[in-house]
């Protein structure tokens, strides 16, 4: 159940959402790409999440492994599968725009590649929560702070190697009117992030309780 703040952000977010299609629809098409550039207001907002998801899992990660802190744990967990979500977001729209604007729907360059392996690495980091057994935390917790350290490598992977992928220049290059929807929809997904991260880590405190309760039952 959500308390009256996450509930407030929500509403906010649905709202921003139902506008965002009309925001979109009057922004200017892209000289070359055309209509598919739109894109955009899906994609990069997404991978903006997903890093910053990616942020949050790896601090509290080192909170846990330095400060052994159990609710440090708890967001760490709530962290990763929003950027797992977030990551699947990025990953399906890109092809989506590469097909169109590269001729292929993976072109396999730096940027592309390293996004792949960061999605991978958290997806591996739920798995070993999941079937790690005793100690699979720890493990984890020393994962998330690997993917959180490749973050700015994949971010300026674009600057640094010849890619198909748009430098990071770009996004504040933008003219205003395509700056405006972008930046509408990026807030937008950033308060879906808080509530999403605040329902997961709810229900993680809750599961805890539920394991203390199921605990001394079976004392009993």
């Amino acid at each position: 159940m959500l308390t009256r703040t996450p509930m407030a952000l929500l509403i906010g977010a649905a709202a921003m959402f139902a506008a965002a299609p009309i925001f979109i629809a009057y922004a200017p098409n892209e000289a070359t790409m055309g209509l598919v550039y739109k894109i955009v207001y899906f994609h990069v907002p997404a991978w903006f999440m997903m890093f910053l998801a990616i942020f949050v899992c790896g601090i509290a990660s080192g909170i846990y492994l330095f400060k052994e802190r159990v609710s440090a744990d708890r967001l760490a967990y709530s962290a990763a599968e929003v950027a797992v979500l977030f990551g699947a977001i990025g990953l399906t729209t890109g092809p989506l725009w590469a097909r169109v604007s590269w001729g292929v729907w993976w072109p396999w360059d730096v940027r592309t590649t390293l996004a792949l392996i960061l999605e991978m690495t958290f997806v591996a980091y739920l798995l070993l929560r999941k079937y790690g057994g005793p100690g699979s935390e720890k493990l984890s917790a020393g994962l998330a702070l690997f993917g959180m350290f490749n973050v700015p490598f994949v971010y300026v992977s674009v600057n640094v190697w010849r890619t198909l992928h748009p430098q990071t220049t770009v996004v504040p290059q933008l003219p205003s009117a395509m700056a405006g929807p972008l930046w509408w929809c990026v807030v937008a997904y950033l308060l879906l992030f808080v509530v999403m991260i605040s329902g997961r880590r709810r229900l993680e405190e809750q599961r805890a309780i539920v394991e203390r309760l199921r605990l001394v039952y079976d004392e009993d």
